[in-house]
């Protein structure tokens, strides 16, 4: 409280203020300190609230923005890749070491080129060794579909007439696969190729190779594996002509019990069975009568379909078993063939073929009972003297006991082009 006093004990006396100033620091100090207050109260409730804003802001925009998703196909690779890792069996390589072993996929390092992609010749200095590299087509959906196929189910398979898969790699968009060089290609090259023509021995060899091959695929691993496009594309020779069959970007993998499986359609014409080709349905059977075939082709030197030739008017199949209705076997044999082989190896091998290619998948022997019979344990099977046309799928929905199911198919060549 500020104000005046004055005392002249018991006289009264009278006091004028004309005029009055009076100054302190202390209100102003006061003021000061309020507002330096309320500044720094309204700071540090804005600076806070900023941050939170702001990031708030930030936060939504990064997780509300559209985010790649797993696909099936990511989730499955990202599968493979932990499961190969971990195994003992083929191993990862970045994309830039198979740059460097193929030189940066030179073309003068091609090989051959696919519907899903291109192969090229590689050296790994780090294994020592000579490799094939197949490298996918990017944007192509069944090459990476096919790719994943062969890695899951080749990489566990070990058989002296599979061709080995040395790694893979799924690096930078790129999907590739690396394989154990074969020096002599391709069994086409060979049959239908200007290579110099294989002896008898060697390709009875081949046929004996792919046999035990197929048999091993169907009946000795853990599961059966059905490959659906046995062919001479397919079919690789190394060094010394030991044949490995490849590809196995169809194969599907199926218990020893189970019985032929709905996978849709797929594979070369020419090489798929009829009841394959009419139902969608892979079996043994299946690839049973795409051996046959082969065999066949190994003793003719004939295509299974190859347009302008006689024995593609009928199919090679029709036509051999014509020659065989007729008791004229040897007149089928491949011309370039010596005359001193032995001629009833390879007749016994075409019977063997027309069996297994028989129209009836019901009426083929199991890759088994083919090899009995190509190694003279068993005798030759006995086939009508013209082709059987069959019918698949159910009979007739009147006969007693059975009813109506698959489609039928009526057994025609299949002289339609790869």
């Amino acid at each position: 409280m500020v104000g005046f006093s004055a005392a002249t004990t018991h006289i009264l006396e009278q006091h004028t203020l004309y005029s009055w100033e009076f100054s302190s620091s202390l209100d102003i100090k006061e003021i000061k300190e309020e507002k330096s207050k309320s500044a720094k109260l309204i700071v540090g409730l804005v600076v806070p609230f900023g941050f939170l804003f702001i990031g708030g802001i930030l936060a939504y925009v990064i997780f509300r923005r559209p985010r790649p998703e797993k696909t099936t196909e990511t989730v499955n690779l990202t599968s493979m890749n932990d499961d190969l890792e971990r195994s003992a069996g083929p191993r990862r390589f970045s994309y830039m070491d198979l740059a460097y072993a193929t030189n940066n996929f030179s073309s003068q390092r091609k090989l051959g080129e696919g519907g899903f992609g291109s192969v090229f010749r590689g050296y790994l200095n780090e294994l020592d060794m000579p490799v094939a590299v197949k490298k996918i087509s990017q944007g192509s959906r069944q090459g990476k579909k096919e790719y994943m196929t062969e890695v899951k189910v080749i990489s566990s398979l070990r058989h002296r007439n599979l061709v080995q898969l040395i790694g893979w790699c799924h690096d930078k968009g790129e999907f590739l696969l690396v394989y154990e060089f074969m020096p002599n290609g391709s069994l086409d090259l060979h049959l239908f190729g200007k290579m110099k023509p294989l002896s008898w021995a060697v390709r009875f060899k081949i046929v004996q190779g792919l046999a035990s091959g197929l048999l091993y695929l169907h009946e000795e691993w853990e599961q059966c594996v059905i490959h659906r496009d046995i062919k001479p594309n397919n079919i690789m020779l190394d060094s010394s002509f030991t044949v490995k069959l490849g590809d196995f970007g169809l194969a599907k993998l199926i218990n020893h019990e189970v019985g032929p499986q709905k996978t849709g359609l797929a594979g070369t014409f020419g090489y798929m069975a009829p009841e394959y080709v009419t139902t969608g349905r892979a079996s043994k059977e299946s690839d049973v009568f795409s051996f046959g075939v082969v065999a066949l082709e190994t003793a003719t030197g004939k295509r299974a379909v190859d347009p302008g030739k006689e024995s593609s008017q009928l199919g090679l199949v029709h036509w051999v078993w014509g020659l065989y209705g007729q008791g004229d076997l040897k007149s089928g044999i491949d011309e370039a063939l010596s005359m001193d082989c032995d001629i009833n190896q390879i007749e016994r091998l075409m019977i063997v073929g027309l069996w297994c290619a028989h129209p009836d998948y019901r009426l083929r022997p199991s890759i088994r009972q083919a090899i009995h019979v190509l190694d003279l344990q068993v005798p030759l099977p006995v086939l009508p003297a013209e082709m059987p046309v069959a019918t698949y799928g159910a009979p007739n929905p009147r006969t007693p006991g059975m009813s109506s199911g698959e489609p039928s198919l009526t057994y025609t060549s299949l002289n339609v082009g790869r």
